[in-house]
């Protein structure tokens, strides 16, 4: 079983967006207030987190992570990837921290963070990390789990997603193959990206994730990324089917 906490739910500004008169960033219901979008992945005593944005710090405060085995990075975008000086904790206190993504991500960040990935005259203060690549038709350990990669894409720029056991968390996604679609057969849960109502080009709309899902079938599924244009959180979860529910920050949920 697979303990899952939501520790952002929103976009890349999150929600409230600053200097925003937006009803929904005025929103005084605390489930409308969303940092960036990642989860906490949790079993045994092992903690993963995917992704790390400029929110980490607050996150890993508010949900008590005091250990953390590994992230798992979808893409190199800011909103998934700028919290990583904030690893240097967990290093400091258990040593290298493991990093999974792909090549391309790898390089992208080593580039933004030559400091953390340098190998020579590497400042002291900088956190330790053991990369470890990953391709999209190859599943990877990680403890005693395998996770399988889920290829899709974010219109042009590729994005992983991952399924561990019977569990898969899909964000920044407009398109997936039918070939990847079958690594996703006999769900228990779902996470899935849901911008907002209208067209999006390189986000699912509602309407779009609400299709996906039923193509999916999971027994359950919870939507994130979401942006203040989707709507207040109570009007909108009246409006979704039984067995798909809008997450929160904070919420934790348990997989079968």
């Amino acid at each position: 079983m697979l303990r899952i906490t939501f520790l952002g739910t929103g976009t890349s500004q999150g929600i409230p967006i600053i200097g925003s008169n937006h009803p929904v960033c005025l929103s005084p219901n605390p489930k409308d207030k969303r940092l960036r979008v990642s989860i906490l992945i949790q079993w045994d005593n092992h903690n993963y987190v995917v992704d790390c944005g400029p929110d980490f710090r607050q996150q890993m405060l508010q949900a008590n992570v005091n250990s953390l085995d590994g992230i798992l990075f979808t893409h190199e975008h800011a909103d998934h990837t700028a919290g990583i000086d904030d690893v240097r904790p967990f290093s400091f206190k258990q040593g290298a921290v493991n990093f999974y993504a792909e090549k391309r991500v790898f390089r992208e960040l080593s580039i933004r963070f030559d400091y953390v990935f340098r190998t020579e005259n590497k400042y002291p203060g900088a956190p330790t990390i053991n990369s470890h690549t990953i391709t999209e038709n190859n599943p990877f350990p990680i403890k005693d789990k395998m996770v399988t990669p889920i290829r899709v894409m974010h219109h042009d720029i590729p994005v992983m997603g991952f399924r561990i056991d019977d569990f898969a968390y899909l964000t920044d996604v407009k398109t997936i193959t039918a070939l990847e679609m079958d690594k996703l057969g006999q769900l228990d849960t779902l996470v899935i990206n849901a911008l907002r109502i209208e067209p999006h080009r390189s986000h699912l709309n509602l309407e779009e994730a609400l299709e996906m899902v039923k193509k999916i079938n999971p027994k359950k599924c919870y939507i994130t990324h979401i942006s203040h244009h989707l709507g207040f959180h109570d009007e909108v979860t009246k409006q979704l089917p039984s067995h798909v529910h809008l997450a929160y920050d904070g919420l934790s949920i348990s997989t079968n």
